[in-house]
């Protein structure tokens, strides 16, 4: 999906109907399968199938307390899907873009930029963990939640200095606020259609829940 509007607008949607009912996941379960490149677009297979995991333990312990377990999974799960999908989709650049097209080039700048600068800092703390894991199979040592703790300790400190370093790049170059972006919107049938799916998707939730 190349347009960003169309894209996070169904994130949005969907994520919606999936949470409001078990129908609304169902929905949104369709509309993934019929409008996403389904299993290619989930880049960090280990990472999603933990979530997954987790999500089964949570609902496992809400059946044994008598709650709808496998409603929550389901919804859980669906919300899960969208979002590896936007997250695959996304490209450099897009939620600046769609930040100053909704907001303006002084209101919507900011958050996009905020939006921007995220999405780059999860990319590198993954491959930052991937680095970390290669490097504990090259020296032979075991991979455990003894070496998960230190590594996400060196993951946040290493995020938190990168995010003071941009900080203050952009207040050497003067930066104080807002900005403009060139920004060219071409949306195919294809994505209109996808669009009024996620739309009818949550109006279909709404009214079953």
């Amino acid at each position: 999906m190349q347009d960003p509007r169309v894209r996070f607008a169904c994130a949005f949607l969907l994520s919606l109907a999936a949470f409001i009912c078990l129908a609304g996941a169902v929905a949104t379960f369709l509309w993934w399968l019929l409008f996403t490149p389904r299993l290619k677009s989930i880049r960090h297979i280990r990472a999603v199938a933990a979530t997954l995991l987790l999500f089964v333990l949570i609902a496992a312990a809400m059946a044994l307390t008598g709650t709808d377990g496998f409603s929550y999974l389901a919804r859980m799960s669906a919300i899960l899907l969208v979002g590896t999908w936007v997250y695959a989709d996304s490209r450099p650049g897009d939620f600046l873009a769609t930040g100053t097209w909704l907001l303006g080039p002084r209101i919507g700048f900011e958050p996009g930029m905020i939006a921007e600068m995220a999405m780059g800092m999860a990319q590198d703390l993954s491959e930052d963990f991937s680095r970390i894991r290669l490097a504990m199979m090259q020296k032979g040592r075991p991979w455990g939640m003894s070496r998960i703790l230190p590594a996400g300790r060196i993951l946040i400190c290493d995020a938190l200095r990168r995010a003071e370093e941009t900080a203050e790049i952009l207040a050497m170059r003067g930066y104080r606020g807002g900005g403009t972006v060139c920004m060219r919107f071409s949306p195919s049938p294809l994505e209109i259609m996808a669009g009024a799916c996620a739309a009818a998707a949550l109006v279909f939730a709404f009214f079953l829940r």
